[in-house]
């Protein structure tokens, strides 16, 4: 236990912080987890939703700084590469 007044009040903040940062990040983490569920299924319009939703999540995690930008990139672009390689599928 610190006994520095300025830091105890540090560690008051970064227990906020961290209870406010897991819930966007599990969040996103959900999003994704139902987006590639969606994507094995094969079911596009069900997968395009579950996507768009997972993006959101994770450019509002991105935005909120629980994650670097470029994470969330990286994750948007493999979950579109995804759902468009399931494109190509239900058009042939």
């Amino acid at each position: 236990m610190a006994n520095i007044k300025s830091q105890i009040k540090r560690n008051r903040q970064n227990e906020k912080r961290r209870l406010l940062n897991r819930v966007y990040r599990g969040s996103a983490r959900t999003y994704i987890k139902q987006a590639r569920a969606a994507i094995e299924e094969g079911e596009f319009e069900t997968a395009q939703k579950a996507t768009h939703s997972a993006i959101i999540a994770l450019d509002r995690a991105a935005a909120k700084g629980v994650i670097h930008k470029n994470n969330a990139a990286r994750r948007k672009s493999r979950l579109i590469k995804q759902l468009s390689s399931l494109e190509g599928e239900a058009v042939e």
